[in-house]
């Protein structure tokens, strides 16, 4: 009981941060981002053990520049094809039977191409939206936060066939189901209350959240496997560390940028 107290109190202490910070517009978000990025960076790098100490000034400098100085779209879309492609990568190290690995032959890439532009991704969404609208931001999260509580609550329930028994052996796949049904249903909901995207979006953009973030949970737990760890770090108790909370929204913040920016443009 003390263990989940501590869970659900820290948890909300996490939603909270993640709430004001969003709520004050681009100032605060990017102050917020900036702190809980470079502490993820450091735990990823732990994960790896391996130290790039450029990283923890090409980020806030990343971030400063696309926030704050007009960024050739050239350059924009170059980034994020980059992060596509490393994203790819990861997953395609995840599936192998080969035993590849690149969670610790491409540090670097994985430190300047995954973890630091899947931050500064995720900050941009907002500017996709007249006036800076940190109310997509904050959905997307909430559609997390949905997919992972009723994929637990689900699978602790009915899950009998596992997803991906050898990197998660407590996810299945009637948990994935469940928080794949939850989450669309959730955009459904968020609709009705704005209408900056039609019904429509709003229930694709759960379809993304919903499976990339359940990859890139897949993913962070292959790096926590092959650091042999149980958690990223201790700064969240009951939950682990940043990387550990964000792990699923830090995957999906690509996909789901590159889906709004289509919203925004081509729609």
């Amino acid at each position: 009981m003390n263990e989940f107290l501590t869970r659900v109190l820290s948890g909300i202490v996490y939603a909270t941060a993640i709430f004001f910070g969003l709520w004050y517009g681009k100032i605060s978000t990017c102050i917020l981002f900036l702190v809980l990025g470079l502490i993820c960076l450091f735990e990823v790098q732990k994960l790896l053990s391996f130290r790039n100490y450029l990283s923890y000034f090409i980020f806030p400098v990343c971030l400063f520049l696309f926030h704050f100085f007009k960024v050739d779209d050239r350059i924009l879309f170059s980034l994020l094809f980059c992060t596509f492609f490393v994203k790819l990568l990861l997953l395609r190290d995840l599936f192998s039977l080969k035993g590849r690995n690149a969670f610790r032959e491409k540090k670097h890439i994985i430190t300047l191409l995954y973890i630091i532009p899947s931050f500064v991704f995720l900050t941009l969404i907002p500017t996709l939206f007249e006036g800076y609208d940190t109310f997509v931001l904050l959905s997307v999260f909430v559609l997390i936060w949905i997919n992972d509580s009723f994929a637990y609550l689900v699978g602790k329930s009915f899950g009998k066939q596992k997803l991906f028994e050898k990197i998660s052996p407590k996810k299945t796949v009637e948990g994935f189901l469940g928080g794949f049904i939850f989450t669309i249903i959730g955009g459904m909901t968020i609709s009705y209350f704005n209408d900056i995207m039609s019904f429509y979006h709003w229930s694709v953009l759960g379809v993304f959240v919903s499976i990339f973030g359940t990859l890139g949970d897949l993913v962070q737990s292959k790096f926590k496997r092959k650091a042999d760890v149980k958690d990223s770090g201790n700064i969240l108790p009951g939950h682990g560390g940043v990387f550990d909370r964000m792990d699923s929204i830090i995957f999906s913040s690509t996909f789901a940028f590159g889906f709004l920016f289509l919203v925004q443009h081509v729609s």
